[in-house]
């Protein structure tokens, strides 16, 4: 595609996220919902589809789609009603989906996202309620599809934006956005890989300047942040090459293909009413009381976006780092424990930052996983801050924390790498130094202050590392300027 091309068009993209809410039971049936079990071992009746089965509602769906609500600025409707989806396919015994259609709990709510050059406001048309169907396997066995039904009931909430996004990257960072709120909210773990957060986006291309939308496309099967933004790029250059070829785009469902980054045909594009929604005879309607939304805003925690804010004016950090600790909830947490611990919180913000995201990333690994409690930390902190310890010992000691209780000043005795404070010890080092070196003496007499480098590592050395530094250089000091 080329250049000018871009300059005539811009898309049109618009998100569908389905986000698998983290309930112990299904959402309309007492039965498990936990991921990676044994297939059709978290199943009921109701789950397949057995005549005269009856579905309850599941509270914490309503209590966990309102949460979502309040955080993405949504108004919450007083009363919804559930609708069935009506489809064959053969990983949806019942025939249909409950879900809803006209009457949505949460709408008209928006986000902001923050992109290098410029933020943002995306609108949000709808969060509503539904329940997810099962799993059709096709590798598994060269000449059947099987289906695994655990997931069938499973409780979902589909968060839809406007139409408001143009770019890919305004894709991701809308999407990372959802993910951190969800995760904030612990009402899901936001693992696209597991499936428990996906993607559906709509993506069409107009003419710059015109208000009419193009042809939109839906794209599915997209297992990742990154491939998401790879997909919508494709999709936006297929459509425009098929635009200034004379081509016409159709509505239609299209696969993301990872092994050859391209989207490809699924099948023609269905409206509503192929579903054939009608309101849901087996259940009630959903009434928010005042008492519930009170009650439920006073659940929410402190998100990201405010929680930077006051790291930056509390703590006196930078954006950039604010942004970093507040990018989960629980490392928030645990920088905020170590500061309390501490009552230094930039020390506190610089050790999480570097050797605590060190191992974090080095692993793999979740701040939940990590076995350095905040408290062990901070005395390790304290160490640095009371120059028992220097820099390079410090890193030493956090490492042979792992699999080790023993208190950090312990491990640093045990290493032999506590410094020596004691001016006894040092005098006679500082002196042999200073007589040792008479022209770099004389060459800090005369203005080479840079030189109390050298000789604090000849302190260094002499001590075989464990002098302190901040006392050779006091010692040095007074003896160079007597």
């Amino acid at each position: 595609m080329s250049t000018i091309a871009h300059e005539r068009f811009e898309a049109v993209i618009g998100l569908e996220v389905h986000a698998q809410l983290l309930t112990k039971s299904k959402a309309f049936a007492p039965v498990a919902a936990q991921y990676g079990e044994a297939p059709n071992t978290q199943v009921s009746p109701l789950c397949l589809g057995h005549p005269g089965t009856l579905p309850v509602v599941n509270e914490n769906l309503i209590r966990y789609i309102i949460k979502m609500g309040l955080a993405t600025n949504c108004d919450v409707a007083p009363k919804s009603i559930f609708a069935r989806k009506n489809y064959f396919y053969p990983d949806l015994p019942k025939g249909y989906q409950i879900s809803q259609f006209d009457t949505p709990i949460c709408f008209g709510g928006f986000l902001d996202i923050e992109l290098e050059e410029y933020d943002k406001r995306i609108g949000i048309t709808r969060i509503h309620m539904e329940e997810d169907a099962g799993k059709s396997i096709h590798d598994q066995d060269p000449y059947n599809t099987l289906v695994d039904l655990n997931r069938a009931g499973t409780p979902l909430i589909e968060i839809v934006s406007e139409p408001d996004l143009r770019t890919p990257q305004e894709a991701y960072a809308y999407l990372t956005k959802i993910k951190q709120i969800v995760q904030y909210l612990e009402i899901c773990d936001g693992n696209m890989e597991e499936g428990s957060l996906r993607c559906d986006a709509n993506v069409s291309v107009r003419p710059r300047g015109r208000e009419k939308f193009g042809t939109r496309t839906e794209l599915k099967n997209m297992n990742s942040f990154r491939n998401v933004e790879k997909a919508i790029e494709f999709e936006i250059y297929r459509q425009i090459e098929l635009i200034e070829e004379g081509g016409e785009v159709v509505q239609q469902t299209r696969l993301w293909d990872t092994s050859k980054n391209q989207t490809r045909v699924m099948r023609s594009k269905e409206e509503a009413h192929d579903y054939r929604y009608f309101p849901e005879p087996d259940l009630p309607p959903i009434i928010v009381s005042d008492e519930l939304l009170v009650d439920i805003k006073e659940e929410l925690p402190e998100l990201a976006d405010v929680r930077q804010k006051r790291f930056v004016t509390e703590y006196k950090m930078s954006e950039v780092d604010a942004v970093t600790l507040t990018e989960s909830r629980y490392l928030a947490d645990y920088f905020e424990e170590v500061a309390g611990f501490t009552k230094n919180p930039k020390s506190a913000s610089n050790i999480v930052l570097s050797e605590v995201l060190r191992i974090l990333n080095e692993q793999s690994m979740d701040i939940r996983e990590f076995t350095i409690t905040p408290e062990r930390i901070s005395e390790l902190v304290t160490l640095k801050e009371e120059d028992k310890i220097n820099s390079s010992a410090m890193q030493q000691v956090f490492n042979a924390m792992f699999g080790n209780e023993k208190p950090a000043e312990e491990l640093a005795k045990e290493m032999n790498l506590i410094q020596v404070s004691d001016s006894g010890f040092l005098e006679p080092i500082v002196d042999e130094i200073i007589e040792n070196n008479p022209d770099e003496v004389q060459r800090f007499k005369d203005g080479k202050k840079q030189l109390m480098g050298f000789f604090v590592g000849q302190a260094m050395k002499a001590s075989k590392g464990k002098a302190n530094p901040k006392l050779v250089t006091e010692m040095v000091t007074k003896k160079l300027q007597n």
